[in-house]
């Protein structure tokens, strides 16, 4: 009986971890991401054009983050699941069908919406089964081995995509994403989903049944407001994220600068997304690391990553992929850290804040690179981009030390 009952869990924990994994791959098999620039100039679009398509889709997601968050609180987490790739897949469906410049506004706006379905939902209903099965100390390890999992679909759709697109132009290339897309809303169907009646302490813990759409969010909003430690969870969660998911963006154009010939560049990249997958597979080491351990890490992708880009060498691109390797790990160390905080009903809500934190943050990485790069090239920007990371890391040793100071003072 005592074995039945320890299997049960376990085999839960399996289905949901399998699922995810699934989910994340599916997510990001879209054969569209290598090429959709190029969908743009193929017909007609300016820099400026194709730029304003990103602010469209950066605006979109901010601005629908925390209401969907507060929806996936007081409706159904899975449900947003299920409905986040089939809104994407839409938007994908226009670009192709009726290539223009208002279509790829329109599509840019329904992938924000699906985007901001999915994300703070993934992560509430996650560690919140992993709850429910006494397994919320697993999460990190398996939010890691989650977004490895979503790297490898990004990867397959690099190698995909160029076959696909010669062999049926960009109308293959968009029938095989919003296949993917449809998969992964099917998977997602599969998603287990609890929400607890309430905690022993009082307390109702991802209890989103009794409450609103409007009472959710302004729950979410008062927690992380008035919580000390959700509020630097999710301010953490946006220092981390923002600066290198930013210079990702940018990593063509340094490998450029090194001198290597255009088909050489997606070589230095692999070298990058290798040091990404790595560093969410390293999520069970990095669950030991201290607050100290922590801002060493950070401190030491920061040096390497500002070592890797004034290297002005191919080579450096080694020391890049260390750094993003370290940024992956302390992303997926500081959303556990946010999730084992939250303690409200509300926790896609208080998510969906740190993501919105992040887009924001997102948007002012943005014009600080462009403003450095102009400047002084994209080394010099990429070196001045790891300093926020120095000064996190000093504010969490500071933010140790005070905390030590105040046990040491009442004791």
């Amino acid at each position: 009986m005592t074995l039945t009952r320890t299997r049960a869990p376990e085999r839960g924990v399996r289905r949901l971890a399998a699922t995810l994994y699934g989910y994340s791959f599916l997510s990001d098999l879209v054969l569209l991401y290598p090429v959709y620039a190029l969908l743009f100039a193929d017909t007609g679009l300016s820099v400026w054009q194709i730029s304003s398509l990103f602010v469209i889709w950066s605006a979109s997601t901010i601005l629908l983050e925390v209401p969907s968050g507060a929806w996936a609180d007081a409706v159904s987490r899975r449900l947003l699941l299920c409905l986040a790739p089939l809104v994407t897949a839409a938007g994908y469906a226009i670009w192709v069908l009726l290539p223009s410049y208002p279509a790829f506004a329109v599509g840019f706006l329904l992938w924000g919406a699906g985007g901001a379905l999915s994300s703070g939902a993934l992560e509430a209903l996650v560690f919140t089964e992993l709850d429910h099965r006494g397994a919320a100390g697993r999460y990190a390890r398996v939010m890691g081995r989650a977004t490895t999992a979503g790297v490898l679909g990004a990867l397959a759709s690099i190698v995909l995509a160029g076959p696909v697109l010669a062999a049926g132009g960009y109308p293959a290339v968009g029938a095989a994403s919003v296949l993917a897309c449809l998969l992964a809303a099917a998977v997602a169907t599969r998603f287990p989903e609890h929400r607890s009646p309430g905690r022993a302490d009082g307390i109702d813990d991802d209890d989103g049944d009794d409450l609103g759409w409007w009472a959710s969010l302004r729950a979410g909003v008062a927690e992380a407001r008035a919580v000390p430690q959700v509020r630097a969870a999710v301010l953490l969660v946006a220092a981390v994220t923002a600066v290198w998911g930013a210079l990702d963006e940018y990593a063509p154009l340094l490998a450029r600068d090194t001198g290597v010939a255009a088909r050489t560049v997606p070589l230095l990249l692999l070298v990058v997304w290798v040091g990404v997958t790595v560093g969410g597979l390293l999520a069970p080491l990095g669950e030991r690391l201290t607050t100290r351990g922590y801002a060493a890490l950070l401190g030491l992708a920061a040096v390497t990553l500002a070592g890797g880009a004034l290297a002005d060498h191919p080579a450096g691109f080694a020391l890049i992929g260390v750094a993003f390797c370290a940024f992956q790990l302390a992303t997926v160390l500081a959303d556990a850290r946010l999730q084992a905080r939250i303690v409200g009903p509300s926790r896609a809500t208080v998510t969906s804040l740190a993501g919105m934190a992040t887009d924001v943050t997102l948007i002012a990485v943005y014009a600080g690179y462009a403003i450095v790069a102009t400047a002084a090239g994209n080394a010099v920007a990429f070196a001045v981009a790891a300093m926020p990371y120095l000064l996190v890391a000093l504010g969490r040793l500071a933010t140790r030390a005070r905390r030590a100071g105040d046990v040491g003072g009442t004791g």
